[in-house]
């Protein structure tokens, strides 16, 4: 892999605090890639930037800057602070990565109101959100400064769906078609739109979906959630961590991915076959 891959991009992540999006904001700025980390748990966002600028420093890589700022991605007005906070940082914003998200299982008839309308703001809201504030930055900069790159976080569950988490299936659903529609509607901007799907990856968000899945009963002890679903689903007969997605992540905020727009690629060991 060039390690210049990412030289000159700035590029907002959202939900970058840990798991998913703090492996890619590292894999991103060790490629040259300049970050700006959105999270509502800033003290998280912050200690990434820290090890980001801390590699740069000590030379120990191409590490390219990254800053840290509060985000919650329900919020307009925090999805065009986080856009300008990147471009005034760093002078451009050039991609988006739209990694943000919770889950929170129960049964088809225990879903309430709360439990869907939380999961589906910060889900599937909080991406539109995200997609037009940084396409307003995008189309104010010119079609000649890109290809812009906008690149949404789905699931295995953009595909299909499981019956314990509905609502976050039905968000993933969303992510789908944020990409598809969002591809048609910005193409004449030069900005592209795209994605990936993870299955089953050992973060901090799947410990706790771990944890909520035994609550309810759909397992009787912790950990066997990942097990059950790594030797009964998954192709590659095991579950996967950050490191299998950064690849893919890299690869559509690059120039490798100029001619796609609309994908949705997944990255899940063989669950969903398309």
């Amino acid at each position: 892999m060039d390690p210049n891959r990412l030289t000159g991009k700035n590029i907002l992540i959202t939900g970058a605090a840990q798991g998913m999006g703090a492996a890619i904001g590292e894999h991103y700025a060790a490629q040259g890639a300049n970050v700006c980390l959105g999270d509502v748990n800033v003290e998280g966002v912050k200690a990434v930037a820290g090890r980001i600028n801390a590699a740069r420093i000590n030379g120990g890589n191409n590490s390219g800057k990254a800053i840290a700022v509060k985000l919650d991605v329900t919020s307009r007005a925090d999805n065009a602070a986080a856009v300008e906070a990147t471009s005034e940082a760093f002078g451009s914003l050039n991609v988006a990565l739209l990694n943000a998200g919770i889950n929170k299982p129960k049964f088809f008839m225990d879903i309430d109101e709360e439990n869907w309308d939380t999961i589906m703001n910060v889900n599937a809201k909080g991406q539109l959100l995200g997609m037009q504030e940084a396409a307003r930055q995008m189309i104010k900069q010119g079609p000649e400064a890109g290809p812009y790159k906008l690149i949404n976080v789905g699931s295995i569950v953009s595909r299909t769906t499981f019956d314990d988490v509905i609502p976050y299936c039905c968000s993933k659903h969303a992510t789908l078609a944020l990409i598809t529609g969002g591809a048609k509607a910005l193409v004449e901007h030069n900005i592209t739109v795209n994605g990936y799907g993870p299955g089953v990856v050992r973060t901090e968000l799947w410990e706790q979906l771990d944890k909520d899945l035994v609550e309810i009963g759909k397992f009787e002890k912790e950990g066997q959630s990942m097990d059950s679903l790594a030797e009964n689903m998954i192709l590659m007969k095991r579950y996967s961590y950050p490191e299998d997605v950064v690849g893919t992540a890299s690869f559509l905020a690059s120039s490798e991915s100029d001619y796609m727009t609309g994908q949705l690629v997944m990255i899940d060991g063989g669950m969903v076959m398309q």
